[in-house]
């Protein structure tokens, strides 16, 4: 499934990252949304489009599972429904729909209003870097900007040909696995996740991306169950929101699990942690990439003397970093002292989540 040369298969990657992050239906202001269940003419995708739309603006839903907005929430909705492409053009509008999809983009939109959950919840689609994932809510919706990473083979921070053994640390539905998988045809790919429920959900992806023999999933409290093994690449997502910010949390992430979103420590509990293991399992020429959100001025506070890279993505997203082996190896003092000084660190098991 993976094209033989890697210069094939960047720019895929790259279209498939640009077509899936925006809207290619753009919305027509001039067209009034009619009720579909009460007009006896023919409805087109265009009709339910604009139904949908207006449905979510009069509801005041919070988007940011794979969207950002109304128009883009119910274009997605409604392909999902036509079973079309989700980077459909505008072409596809003038369809017909019939009367058994009418009433399942009607039933499905009343869901997403009724429930808040996240769409991804309600169609077990999500997307992430150009790949579909199945998820429920056993897991958090993909929604890192790892994808725009990984689709340039975190380059210029990895040289790709030096890349051959991957750690994805809490790979919840194993999209930053599996992505890691594509963009990099040759390594081998250790998924961990301490709970198995989310492995599980894993454990589908893997297997609908055909890609059983090269990613690994592994049930691991962070990097308990690796031993000595060492990886080129370490890719990181932990759960890091403090709990102030937890009780701001808009209804739609109330929806996902608790334990894949918060962090003792003010956040920083498993992200120190990951900082005071990694070294022991990089290679030399390694690097942490580690995303830690809202919580990445805090992190810089408690670390003034650790050169974190912060890195910027033209699609959006912050609190992403990376750490070279050698930055790690020589600021492990610093963050080991911080450890063994910090009482609320020391804790038994702690869940670790992929966004």
């Amino acid at each position: 499934m993976t094209p033989k040369h890697i210069d094939e298969l960047i720019p895929q990657i790259a279209q498939r990252l640009d077509s899936s992050s925006r809207c290619v239906i753009l919305r027509d202001d001039s067209h009034k949304a009619m009720n579909p269940m009460s007009s006896t003419s023919q409805q087109t995708i265009e009709h339910l489009l604009n139904w949908a739309f207006d449905q979510f603006e009069a509801a005041d839903l919070y988007y940011g599972h794979g969207t950002d907005n109304a128009w883009d929430e119910a274009v997605q909705l409604v392909l999902h429904v036509m079973q079309l492409p989700v980077d459909s053009d505008k072409t596809v509008v003038s369809q017909p729909v019939t009367t058994e999809q009418q009433l399942s983009i009607q039933t499905l939109t009343q869901r997403r209003i009724e429930t808040r959950k996240p769409l991804a919840y309600l169609t077990h689609q999500a997307w992430f870097m150009g790949l579909p994932f199945y998820v429920d809510e056993r897991v958090l919706v993909p929604r890192s900007p790892f994808a725009e990473w990984i689709a340039q083979q975190c380059q210029p921070w990895v040289n790709p040909n030096d890349v051959h053994r991957i750690c994805d640390l809490c790979t919840g539905s194993g999209c930053i696995a599996i992505a890691a998988a594509v963009a990099f045809p040759e390594a081998s790919i250790d998924a961990t996740d301490i709970d198995t429920e989310a492995l599980a959900v894993a454990a589908i992806n893997v297997q609908q991306h055909q890609l059983s023999d090269r990613v690994s999933l592994i049930e691991s409290d962070g990097f308990n169950a690796l031993t000595d093994q060492r990886y080129d690449l370490i890719l990181a997502n932990p759960p890091y929101v403090p709990d102030d910010e937890m009780a701001t949390l808009p209804e739609e992430y109330c929806q996902e699990p608790t334990h894949a979103l918060r962090a003792d420590q003010e956040g920083l509990a498993i992200v120190i942690r990951v900082l005071s293991e990694a070294t022991r399992h990089l290679t030399p020429h390694g690097i942490l990439m580690m995303e830690v959100g809202n919580s990445d001025e805090h992190l810089q506070a408690v670390f003034p003397q650790v050169p974190f890279t912060w890195l910027e993505q033209a699609h959006g997203g912050h609190g992403l970093f990376v750490l070279t082996y050698d930055e790690l190896k020589q600021y492990q003092s610093v963050i080991q002292e911080h450890v063994h000084g910090g009482s609320s660190f020391r804790s038994s098991l702690c869940y670790l989540y992929q966004w």
